[in-house]
C-alpha cells in the first residue's frame, strides 16, 4: 500500500486563526483563574493553602496540587511543602490583569441590564475569550452605563 504524502499546511485562514486564539485562551484560563483566586484568598485570609483552592474550585486536593505545581514551574507561584502558596511578581501581575478584566466584563454586563448574579457567572467565561478591542468597547459602554 503506497504511503500518503503528508499534506502541506497552506496559508492560515481567518477561521484557523480564530481557533488558534481560542486554544491559546483556554491554555491560560486555568492559570489566570488560579492566580486570581490565590490573590483573593490572600487578601481575605492573609494566606492561601491548597484546601482554600479545593473549596473554591470544587476539585480534589490532587488536582489543585498538580495545577499549583504547573504554576510554580511557570514562575507564577511559590510554595513550601505544607506551607502557604504565594504569588511571584509575575503571578501578582497576572492576577491583577485577570481581576481588572473580570471586573470590566461584569460592569459591561451590568450596564447592558444583566442581573448581578448572571453577570458574575457569565464573566467567568467571557473574560478569557475577549480581545483587547472588545474590552475597549466594553469599557466605553460600561462608562456610559448602557
Amino acid at each position: 500500500m503506497p504511503m500518503k504524502k503528508p499534506r502541506r499546511a497552506g496559508p492560515r485562514s481567518a477561521e484557523s486563526a480564530r481557533h488558534e486564539q481560542v486554544r491559546a485562551a483556554h491554555s491560560s484560563e486555568t492559570a489566570e483563574d488560579y492566580v486570581e483566586s490565590i490573590a483573593d484568598v490572600i487578601a481575605q485570609r492573609g494566606e492561601c493553602r491548597v484546601v482554600d483552592l479545593t473549596d473554591r474550585f470544587g476539585v480534589s486536593h490532587v488536582t489543585v496540587t498538580r495545577t499549583v505545581g504547573r504554576l510554580e514551574r511557570d514562575g507564577l507561584v511559590t510554595r513550601r511543602r505544607y506551607g502557604p502558596i504565594t504569588l511571584t511578581v509575575r503571578g501578582k501581575a497576572m492576577a491583577r490583569r485577570a481581576r481588572e478584566r473580570h471586573d470590566l466584563v461584569v460592569r459591561f454586563l451590568l450596564a447592558m441590564g444583566i442581573s448581578e448574579v448572571t453577570a458574575h457567572a457569565d464573566a467567568e467565561g467571557i473574560e478569557h475569550h475577549v480581545s483587547a478591542e472588545t474590552l475597549a468597547a466594553f469599557a466605553r459602554v460600561a462608562r456610559r452605563g448602557g
